[in-house]
């Protein structure tokens, strides 16, 4: 199949488009490199075509379209603390976006895979691990952003037949992640470590998430990409690891002890959250199966071998 993966040179987009390689599929990367990073793709850059653009550009949207199978749509404005700042620059890549790709392609019969949000649709749920039926009660501007991006996608399901799948990730960690940037606190924490620099911590540390590792979602893709079902999917562990009880771990895999500075909650954080993906094991046979410790411990090699971080 031909695949286009939008935010290709991401930490996830990356990881899927060697993923999409090995099965041997044809791969084009759009990214606009804002976040997305060369290097990403230097083991792969000579296997697939690459485009340096926004999606946003409606014009090179059509271009990079052209015989296209499979469309993944990661390419986003993920912070949720940059959401708060800045609303509109979040909207504006997140639904103009998303509608610029739907629109292309609503005459054909490209199926569309779109990785959304699981704990930023979510919100504060009533009661842990939220399910699909869960009310979905964004309280970020991302988090609303990425549902409308889901029900943009609905509805142009509904009135042009567009094959599509929906993937709600937990908090997604692993090897090439930014631990400069405003999202991913496990990155943030391991590149903090290497730098001998104390961790922030946002609230007391009960705080809560459902952490994820990358292959994992990545293998959740596949299965989708070959699935005739038309559906949304939670993708997570199902658990629910507090900050205090990430950094313990942080600490026995890096054999360290950090120091911790604790600092007032960020708007739009969501307090407690872990999802149920009982749907996607029943409906594609999928379920994660790398264990916390596991991935952090796969992600701290690569930390402690980037000569870069």
């Amino acid at each position: 199949m031909k695949c286009l993966v939008t935010g290709g040179a991401g930490f996830v987009g990356s990881h899927l488009i060697e993923r999409l390689l090995m099965d041997q599929h044809s791969v084009i990367c759009l990214d606009d490199f804002s976040t997305g990073k060369e290097e990403n793709l230097v083991n792969i850059e000579n296997e697939i075509e690459i485009i340096k653009s926004d999606i946003r550009d409606s014009d090179i949207i059509q271009e990079a379209i052209k015989d296209i199978d499979c469309i993944f749509h990661l390419a986003a404005q993920i912070s949720v603390s940059r959401s708060v700042r800045e609303p509109r620059f979040d909207a504006s890549v997140n639904i103009e976006g998303m509608i610029n790709l739907l629109e292309a392609i609503k005459d054909g019969s490209v199926k569309f895979i779109y990785i959304s949000t699981g704990g930023a649709i979510y919100g504060e749920p009533e009661s842990n691990p939220a399910s699909e039926s869960t009310l979905e009660k964004p309280i970020s501007p991302y988090g609303l952003s990425k549902l409308v991006g889901e029900k943009y996608l609905q509805w142009f399901h509904s009135v042009y037949g567009l094959p599509y799948v929906i993937i709600r990730p937990a908090n997604i960690y692993g090897p090439r992640q930014d631990p400069l940037g405003e999202a991913g606190v496990i990155s943030i924490f391991l590149g903090k470590i290497k730098k001998n620099e104390p961790l922030e911590i946002f609230g007391d540390g009960t705080d809560t998430r459902d952490y994820v590792y990358v292959k994992d979602i990545t293998e959740m893709c596949i299965l989708a990409m070959h699935s005739s079902t038309i559906d949304t999917f939670n993708a997570g562990t199902g658990y629910q690891t507090n900050l205090l009880e990430l950094i313990n771990v942080i600490e026995h895999v890096t054999n360290s002890e950090v120091d911790k500075k604790f600092c007032d909650p960020r708007p739009g954080d969501v307090r407690y959250i872990a999802l149920d993906s009982t749907k996607a094991y029943k409906q594609l046979g999928w379920k994660a199966t790398t264990n916390i410790t596991s991935g952090i411990q796969k992600t701290w090699e690569w930390f402690s071998s980037n000569q870069k971080i």
